[in-house]
């Protein structure tokens, strides 16, 4: 588990956010999230093809404040900042 990262925290996307076929029932190019969109952390574990590669489960919020679907991040494009992600950008 990251030790920066807790269950409930905010984050923001640094880039797309694009399903990868690994969320049931959303198309496979669903886009979750854009660089600055706000989420929160549901999750933290591993991949199950390499545990030493962390995945953190977001939830991302639309464009009226709903949480959509959780969706597995990497580290990497994920932020705590919300200027360094441009925060305000529409899911």
């Amino acid at each position: 588990m990251p030790n920066y990262l807790n269950i409930g925290d905010v984050v923001f996307a640094q880039e797309v956010i694009q399903n990868d076929g690994g969320v049931p029932d959303q198309p496979e190019d669903a886009v979750f999230a854009r660089p600055g969109s706000r989420g929160v952390v549901v999750q933290i574990g591993a991949a199950a093809a390499d545990l030493r590669q962390e995945i953190i489960l977001v939830r991302f919020e639309d464009e009226a404040g709903v949480l959509g679907p959780p969706v597995g991040c990497l580290p990497e494009e994920l932020t705590q900042e919300e200027v360094a992600a441009g925060a305000g950008a529409p899911a």
